[in-house]
């Protein structure tokens, strides 16, 4: 069957877009060509600085034929009606239409349409102009005498040619037939902007790569990452250094080069002096380069790589001299920026915070590193930590944020506080925790491990989660812009994988009082320089945490914290509906404990045992719930023993007291495992139950009995986990 090769060639496509390009052009040709009927064997985007290119393989010669059967108005329906029934069908008149009799609606009308279907190629051409038109570029720009004109093309840099051709391996392909805003379709493109800029004519995508390649173009992103990658550990190793590898300035520095070509440069060794994470965000940011290391020492050495767009004639040197004098001239600033920032302690910077407003509705940065630093000192004891040191830590961790070096390089932030930290003789907890308090920031990344780093660090995400559910800026299924779901799992990280025990809502709760004082404060005296609250926003906040408000926020709050332990646990191959039957469970805010409770759950409804139990467990909440609607009544008063008539029920009774007793004694030692091996004893009697017992007795009292004790069972279980939130 034929294939489609497809070309947009144009000025440079910036980097960051090249990848989504490509993925959207794939999307949007193969979309459309199943829905003309044009089912494809396969299909695979590139993109280069210049092109995005598009193969579509195996594509059918022509659309199938279509056969459809319409059901149009009822007869005798008025005229509107049938007039719009033939124009939605083409048919000429009512004549051409079959009569359809329904024993309950009457007779209706019923078009039967034919449609022949169309060779590929002219699908094609109609398809594709549509889809350049109107391809999702984030910005787009228009040029030339054309843009003058309504619905003049848009494209993300001047568009200059088209390739389009479509047939099989074995024969010509033909030009797939169509222009847009005056760029006709053909089969003739562009190497190298300076090393191969003539015309070449391809006919399909084997022809088109190869010729590519010998116009010095590389077409698939991930080979010239390989050859980047390869050339510069080559060049590296050359020199005794290493490469610091960095995936995304790989995927960046790929998008800028059709050609690549790696060359070493080097700087003065004076720059070594500052933090050689200064060194590597200077050299990336500012001129899209690697930096190396000495393998023995682990340190950076004064080398960099970068990556040429041509092959020069002098082998690179001019371009390399030329990327050593900017990046000379970049350091000098970077060392300047350090050496400045040293010669200001960082407490000594704290002032400035009380100018700076952190958030309207949550005062200034002073008042938010305050109210850190006191929560932290909270928590200090419950991780092990030393209060004075976590006081310490509090204190400074945001000061780095007001040094040169960070405002030149944001991602630094933290980084640097520890640098600076250490130079002024701070203990080398307190620098840790500088910069370990904003982790974990991703679900691959590090987790403190340090006391006073997780008590800084849990103290600054509470906060933050605290403050910003009080003024309702809560995370939508679109937008989070405050990162409150990675604060959510960074606490979750924080707690779970250093094992530690906190009462969340201990913490929430006292830290909902002091958001609470901050925003009266706001109202009375706001910081010097601030944005001046409003008196609605003040209100709302006090509202917000004031009275029984606040245990509706701290139960919401709660409930996010569930979501996100769900992914967390989700992940980890957990299944969801296991948190939410152990969160269901009152005072479920030890985040320890929950996984631990999850972890037993889970292994014991592995269990043949722990499967049945869960059978009856639901067959008696089944029951329960048919029983008291149609009452109108619960049943959850405690049996009457005297009432028993069976042998099952005694029996039944006897096991849910053991069960209870067993289980409740093994959650109080919090050994789950155990719980549910108590909670197992309960299978044998509860099916004997059943298997023997009616329970809609004649006798009344017998019946309300019976299913209190069926109550029973369901509160029984309800020590380890709520099993109606159970999937089956």
């Amino acid at each position: 069957m034929p294939d489609l090769l497809l070309e947009l060639f144009s000025e440079e496509i910036p980097a960051r877009m090249q990848a989504k390009a490509a993925d959207d052009l794939k999307r949007l040709v193969t979309d459309k060509l199943v829905a003309e009927g044009l089912v494809y064997e396969g299909a695979k985007a590139f993109a280069t600085p210049r092109r995005l290119t598009l193969v579509v393989h195996g594509i059918p010669a022509r659309q199938p034929d279509l056969k459809d059967e319409r059901k149009g108005p009822k007869v005798g329906a008025p005229e509107a009606a049938v007039q719009g029934f033939l124009k939605a069908t083409g048919l000429a008149s009512l004549e051409e239409a079959k009569i359809q009799s329904d024993p309950k609606k009457g007779d209706f009308y019923i078009a039967l349409i034919e449609k022949p279907g169309r060779p590929a190629i002219d699908v094609l051409a109609d398809i594709l102009p549509v889809i350049v038109r109107t391809f999702p570029w984030p910005k787009a720009m228009r040029w030339g005498e054309r843009s003058e004109k309504p619905g003049a093309l848009q494209w993300v840099r001047p568009l200059h040619s088209i390739v389009a051709t479509f047939g099989i391996d074995t024969e010509e392909p033909d030009v797939v037939r169509f222009d847009v805003s005056g760029i006709v379709a053909g089969q003739v493109t562009r190497g190298h902007r300076f090393m191969a800029p003539g015309e070449i004519s391809v006919r399909r995508f084997a022809d088109y790569e190869s010729k590519l390649f010998d116009a010095k173009v590389v077409l698939d992103p991930e080979r010239r990452k390989n050859i980047i990658l390869a050339d510069a550990k080559t060049l590296a190793q050359a020199q005794n250094l290493e490469l610091v590898e960095d995936p995304g300035l790989l995927d960046e520095v790929s998008g800028l080069v059709e050609w690549p070509v790696a060359l070493m440069g080097s700087f003065d060794k004076e720059f070594l002096s500052i933090p050689g994470e200064v060194i590597r965000a200077t050299i990336r940011n500012n001129q899209k380069c690697f930096v190396v290391r000495d393998p023995a020492t682990g340190q950076l050495a004064n080398r960099f790589i970068l990556t040429a767009n041509i092959e020069a004639s002098d082998g690179g040197q001019k371009i390399t001299a030329g990327n050593e004098r900017v990046i000379r001239a970049r350091l000098s600033d970077a060392k300047f920026f350090y050496e400045t920032d040293l010669k200001t302690k960082l407490e000594d910077r704290l002032k400035k915070f009380d100018q700076i407003v952190f958030h309207e509705k949550l005062g200034t940065q002073a008042e938010r590193v305050a109210r850190i630093e006191r929560l932290a000192a909270e928590i200090a004891p419950l991780v092990g930590a030393d209060v004075e040191k976590v006081r310490r830590a509090a204190k400074l961790c945001k000061a780095d944020l007001l040094t040169e070096v960070v405002g030149e390089f944001p991602e630094l932030q933290g980084l640097m506080g520890k640098y600076y930290a250490l130079a002024q003789g701070e203990d080398e907890s307190v620098a840790a925790a500088c910069e370990e308090h904003y982790k974990p920031q991703g679900p691959n990344d590090r987790v403190p491990s340090d006391p006073v780093s997780i008590a800084v660090a849990l103290a600054d995400k509470l906060d933050t989660l605290v403050g910003f559910w009080a003024i309702d800026e809560k995370p939508t299924g679109s937008k989070d812009p405050y990162a409150l779901r990675r604060a959510a799992l960074g606490v979750i990280r924080l707690i779970g994988e250093n094992g530690l025990r906190l009462n969340l809502v201990h913490q929430l709760d006292k830290h909902a009082a002091e958001i609470d004082v901050a925003a009266k404060r706001l109202e009375t005296k706001p910081a010097p320089g601030s944005i001046v609250m409003s008196q609605a926003a003040i209100a709302h906040v006090s509202m917000n945490w004031a009275g029984r408000n606040v245990r509706k926020n701290i139960v919401d709050l709660l409930s996010f914290f569930a979501d996100r332990l769900k992914v967390q646990l989700r992940d980890q191959g957990a299944r969801h509906d296991l948190v939410d039957a152990v969160f269901a469970l009152e005072g479920q805010d030890d985040i320890l404990m929950i996984v631990r409770r999850v972890e037993a759950l889970a292994a014991f409804l592995a269990t043949d045992d722990g499967k049945n139990l869960l059978a009856g467990t639901k067959r008696a909440a089944n029951i329960l719930r048919i029983e008291e609607k149609k009452d109108g009544r619960a049943y959850d008063g405690a049996p009457d023993p005297s009432l028993y008539a069976q042998d099952e029920e005694k029996a039944l009774a006897s096991a849910i007291d053991a069960a209870k007793s067993e289980a409740g004694a093994a959650v109080a030692k919090e050994d789950f495992a155990a719980a549910m091996t108590a909670m197992a004893k309960l299978r044998p009697a509860v099916d004997a139950f059943f298997d023997k017992v009616t329970v809609n007795a004649e006798d009344k009292a017998v019946r309300e009995n019976r299913l209190k004790l069926l109550n029973e069972i369901r509160a029984a279980t309800r020590a380890v986990a709520d099993f109606s939130k159970i999937q089956d």
